[in-house]
């Protein structure tokens, strides 16, 4: 009973913080911050996805550059090739997909537009939740 990427996002919001390429590390890491998030979409012209940038990212960044890292554009150092889903993707696609390719933030793209995005906490949430319901089910059912 696996629920889609559309169902999440009707429930639990579209929006998505996304920033141009040339914002620095010390501002995409203020924006990370302020906003509570994992990541950050970087877009590029007419909003297209240019690539993400994380977290982990950030780390990454500082151990192989210092200091001196904090004034590079994210552009330089984000994830360009960004896997994304569509809002049809099912929680059980995105687990393996999250779980195979070992990030935990998919961008959601219809029709060539962002339209959404999705971490590890989100699906984890809606797995616990549709356990849960089956739970319910499973008792009522025994309870006759």
């Amino acid at each position: 009973m696996s629920v889609s990427v559309k169902a999440i996002l009707e429930a639990k919001g579209r929006d998505v913080v996304t920033t141009g390429g040339n914002t620095t590390v010390a501002e995409a890491a203020k924006i990370l911050n302020e906003n509570r998030i994992g990541a950050i979409v970087v877009v590029g012209p007419g909003g297209k996805i240019s690539g993400i940038f994380t977290e982990r990212d950030v780390v990454n960044a500082v151990a192989k550059h210092g200091q001196e890292c904090l004034e590079k554009p994210i552009a330089s150092l984000m994830t360009a090739k960004v896997q994304r889903c569509k809002e049809d993707t099912t929680t059980d696609e995105l687990m393996e997909l999250m779980t195979m390719r070992r990030f935990r933030h998919v961008p959601v793209e219809e029709k060539g537009k962002l339209s959404g995005i999705i971490s590890i906490g989100d699906v984890v949430k809606w797995r616990i939740r549709e356990i849960e319901l089956e739970a319910e089910q499973i008792k009522a059912y025994i309870a006759g």
